[in-house]
């Protein structure tokens, strides 16, 4: 059985910094892609970063490049988000995110190509 367990959201005033762990379990977690995911309320999940099995490579969503990195430690079986210089349109329950198998790079952004989710973790940015 597959477990996706994130931790680390919380209240941060604007241009704080929080960082979010996935923890997994129930398979081979190296051998697939995983992604950061938010939903804000009234809002779609909408599609943050993600990173390859191997680490070598990651994409981010344009409103968080330069300010989010999103990296895995194998090993641990843990995926994590560095989020910095946090705005309040930040504000959103955070999700990672398996699939069951490959996929294509060009659906990394996808939320329909994942079918592994953790339960998901508040991240709120006060003004």
């Amino acid at each position: 059985q597959v477990q996706l367990v994130e931790s680390g959201g919380g209240l941060v005033q604007a241009g704080g910094s929080l960082r979010l762990s996935c923890a997994t379990s129930g398979r081979t977690f190296s051998s697939y892609v995983m992604g950061w995911f938010r939903q804000a309320p009234g809002k779609e999940r909408e599609f943050v970063a993600s990173i390859s099995s191997s680490g070598g490579t990651t994409h981010y969503t344009d409103s968080v490049k330069g300010r989010f990195t999103i990296s895995r430690d194998n090993p641990k079986n843990t995926i994590y988000l560095q989020m910095s210089s946090l705005k309040p349109e930040d504000t959103a329950v955070y999700y990672c995110a398996a699939p069951s198998t490959w996929i294509a790079a060009r659906t990394y952004s996808d939320p329909r190509k994942y079918e592994y989710w953790g339960q998901g973790t508040q991240v709120t940015v006060s003004s």
